[in-house]
């Protein structure tokens, strides 16, 4: 990756990170559906980025949402543990054809059914962690289970609408 190529991913970056404290943290719905479209901060790293990178900018994303919401890590476990878990996702879903080297993971090159599925499956486990360890208590089970798939359905729309202003 040369430093043509790294800027932009920087500025991508912060532009999520700065998106979700200033803006996004005000939306809320009924009380359930949250959104934290910071999460595509290191959804949409390219496909090179190793693991290890990975994990420090999942933490590093985290920890700065964590210090805007007063959440005390809630957010960099849940962060760190999808950027951990990313490249296995995405070898998971690898089609049989394999990935364009070049190949970058937007909406538009890699296709809707794809890109929901790999979406879908980390914003899940994201959710979860997060709203787990917020409520600390698994008799709020079902109450997490409602907030996890109205926040999924939130986030993944909102990522969704930030996919279409992406040049490529």
């Amino acid at each position: 990756m040369t430093l043509r190529n790294i800027v932009p991913e920087v500025l991508t970056f912060i532009f999520y990170l700065l998106l979700q404290v200033f803006f996004v943290r005000q939306l809320v719905f009924f009380d359930y559906a949250f959104c934290f479209a910071y999460v595509a901060a290191v959804l949409l790293l390219p496909f090179e980025t190793s693991r290890l990178q990975l994990v420090i900018l999942g933490f590093v994303a985290g920890l700065f949402v964590d210090i805007f919401y007063n959440t005390m890590g809630a957010n960099a476990a849940a962060t760190t543990l999808i950027a951990y878990l990313r490249p296995s996702i995405i070898t998971l879903l690898t089609p049989q054809r394999g990935y364009d080297e070049r190949q970058v993971l937007t909406l538009r090159s890699m296709g809707f059914g794809w890109f929901i599925s790999y979406l879908g499956i980390l914003t899940l486990i994201h959710h979860f962690v997060l709203f787990m360890l917020e409520a600390s208590d698994w008799g709020l089970f079902f109450q997490v289970i409602l907030k996890v798939l109205a926040s999924i359905i939130f986030t993944n729309t909102v990522i969704f609408i930030l996919q279409f202003f992406r040049k490529e």
